[in-house]
């Protein structure tokens, strides 16, 4: 192999390779991209009115039900991004109006947007509206929605923030600003309540109530029910998930007074850990005091510490809160800050500390069915398994720490600290790098393997997680025509189960990227694509891309390993490379791998083309993208060397005349 740098051009020629032996995972993620156009449609057809709304004859009796119309589609828009059809944007279009209009009628929405209710499930049900708006930032009824949705935040007009106290000022918030309590279906909490009954009490300290059985008495069931709606007020650390909301208008134009809210809010919360020893605390009374309406204690709010599942919705919303305070943060400052990060590290930290090795068989962890799942043969194994609540007694409710915490962590700083932290979870799982077939509705859960494709310890895994997503889309259409569905008494959260869409793994592979944080995080990337013939999204038809490498060192340089795969054997095809999703980093170079004197296609008489010597060039730029030509069964094998970009993020309008930096 050679190695050869050649002087800084306006227009670097990248360099491609015929294909001698056409890659299996090329094969397959071409393939999953087929599959998927001929699933969504059946579930489109099948399920979906002329008007795009869910076939779905219930009403809504409490304020729970927006998310679970909105989720059945989270990901579509994801898909169009990267080389799905243009009809599969027009239909997750559509099918949003078609469910807002639903919703509306139902009473549950108020100018298009949630009446009011906590951002644990605020944030799934936006996963779509965020999605689309990346997807298509020029759709000016998305932009307008954008703006009126934050503004219920930004302005306190709408009471939903109290710029004196920096709170959000109760646990449920909305449309209709904040809402007293927690609904009617809670003004008692009986034992009758058996489905959750896994989670245990969702206050503690209340006299006379100490175990489940204690609610079958009326009156223990209404002073339960009593102090959840009297304690519902105030700030919970839930609510840190409502920075997405004004991060995606600020992505629009930069708004500066939506940056400066983000930092604020955000700074607030770290004010309150910073005070109480570094650890996150849960709840804020509205007086602006943690543990006002708790007996001063830091845990027990709403969606908190104590219940229903502590840490899985404390860090989740802490860690989306901390990202997009670090993702503003260059605007304000000049450079990124990920001093915000802090908070989910010390949380991770504390629940590591406090970990016990068992098998999750014999736990009782209140999310243990889904980890059974998850870990298949190796449930019944030794692993590591944190506290996910806090209540009166200490630390409790122990189970695997989820991966996409630390993940998502690793992920946005590549700092080697948070590497070492997020192998000391994988050090704690079994069979952490297996890749094992499951699917729940986050479409999540297999970063182990991926981690350690990226680390080059699972070389095959881009084949493996492929064929896995397949097989599960194929599920997923079975159980369409296993399951016959009555809008009459269809389950709300059947749709959610039944959606073929599938990004997780193409995700990974294509973008270098973990699968959105699903209650509420934002659709970042570390490459992202444009068809340059058709001025749209996406890698164009029968392109496969695999990201195989992702590094950065601490002064914000960084290095993407990348190969592009053109399987035409007829049409050569145009695509455009930039190193973010929304434009927060640029290119400063390029290294491309070629071959040398080979021969292709060579004359008729001889029985094969000939591989010449693999060359590389590495080619400094200054740009925001790279335009890569691919003939006719031909591929790039490229390194992307970035660096933070001067100018502000933006939602990237893509049109077919967009100015781009082109190489040939």
């Amino acid at each position: 192999m050679t190695d050869s740098t050649t002087d800084r051009t306006t227009d670097p020629r990248v360099p491609t390779t015929p294909l001698h032996e056409v890659p299996a995972w090329a094969v397959l993620e071409r393939r999953l991209f087929d599959a998927t156009e001929d699933a969504w449609r059946l579930f489109s057809d099948r399920y979906t009115g002329p008007d795009g709304r869910i076939l779905h004859a219930g009403g809504f009796e409490h304020r729970d039900g927006v998310d679970d119309l909105y989720e059945p589609f989270f990901n579509w828009p994801a898909f169009y991004a990267l080389g799905g059809s243009d009809e599969v944007l027009a239909a997750a279009k559509h099918h949003f109006e078609g469910v807002t209009a639903q919703l509306t009628e139902g009473g549950m929405l108020t100018g298009e947007y949630e009446n009011g209710y906590d951002w644990f499930h605020q944030g799934e049900s936006l996963l779509f509206f965020y999605a689309l708006c990346a997807a298509d930032p020029g759709d000016e009824r998305f932009a307008g929605r954008a703006r009126r949705f934050a503004a219920l935040y930004t302005d306190p007009a709408h009471g939903n923030y109290d710029p004196a106290r920096n709170i959000v000022t109760a646990p449920h918030n909305g449309a209709r600003g904040p809402l007293p309590g927690l609904g009617t279906e809670w003004l008692t909490y009986p034992a009758s309540l058996d489905y959750m009954e896994a989670y245990g009490l969702p206050l503690h300290g209340l006299p006379g109530i100490t175990r489940w059985s204690d609610l079958e008495d009326p009156a223990h069931a209404r002073l339960m029910g009593d102090e959840l709606q009297r304690r519902a007020a105030g700030d919970t650390a839930v609510n840190l998930a409502a920075t997405s909301l004004v991060v995606n208008r600020w992505l629009y134009d930069g708004d500066a007074p939506s940056a400066a809210w983000v930092a604020r809010y955000v700074d607030g919360w770290r004010e309150r850990a910073a005070a109480a020893g570094g650890l996150m605390p849960d709840n804020v009374a509205p007086d602006g005091t943690v543990g006002g309406l708790h007996d001063g204690a830091w845990y027990g709010g709403h969606y908190g510490w104590t219940w229903p599942h502590g840490l899985h919705s404390v860090a989740m919303s802490t860690l989306i809160g901390a990202i997009n305070a670090s993702f503003v943060s260059g605007t304000l400052s000049g450079s990124r800050d990920d001093g915000p990060l802090d908070l989910v590290r010390t949380m991770l930290d504390t629940v590591l500390d406090h970990a016990i090795t068992a098998p999750v068989t014999e736990t009782p962890f209140s999310l243990r069915g889904s980890w059974i799942e998850r870990l298949g043969e190796h449930a019944a194994e030794p692993a590591t398994l944190v506290p996910y609540r806090y209540g009166a007694d200490g630390w409790f409710d122990y189970g695997p720490l989820q991966l996409d915490l630390p993940t998502w962590l690793w992920w946005w700083t590549r700092d080697d600290s948070d590497r070492k932290r997020l192998d000391r979870v994988l050090d704690g799982i079994p069979g952490s790098d297996e890749v094992r077939p499951f699917r729940d509705k986050v479409e999540a859960g297999h970063e182990g393997p991926w981690l350690a494709f990226l680390d080059g310890s699972l070389p095959d895994y881009p084949e493996r997680a492929l064929s896995m997503a397949l097989g599960q889309l194929a599920r997923r259409v079975a159980v369409m025509d296993a399951e016959p569905v009555d809008p009459e008494t269809v389950h709300l959260h059947f749709w959610q189960r039944a959606n073929p869409v599938v990004t997780e793994v193409l995700g990974q592979l294509i973008t270098g990227t973990p699968q959105t944080l699903y209650n509420g995080g934002l659709p970042f990337a570390a490459v992202a694509y444009t068809d340059a013939d058709r001025g749209r999204p996406g890698l164009p038809p029968d392109v496969a891309a695999l990201v195989s490498g992702l590094d950065r060192d601490a002064d914000g340089t960084g290095r993407v390993e990348l190969s592009l795969v053109n399987l035409s054997p007829t049409h050569a095809r145009r695509v455009r490379v930039r190193p973010s999703r929304f434009g927060e980093e640029r290119l400063t170079g390029v290294v491309t791998r070629g071959e040398d004197g080979g021969v292709w296609p060579g004359p008729s008489t001889a029985s094969a083309g000939v591989a010449g010597a693999r060359t590389t060039a590495t080619v400094p730029l200054d740009a925001p993208d790279l335009l890569v030509e691919l003939p006719p069964s031909h591929r790039a094998d490229l390194v992307l060397l970035t660096a933070p970009a001067a100018a502000a993020p933006r939602h990237q309008h893509t049109t077919a005349h967009s100015p781009h930096h082109e190489g040939a």
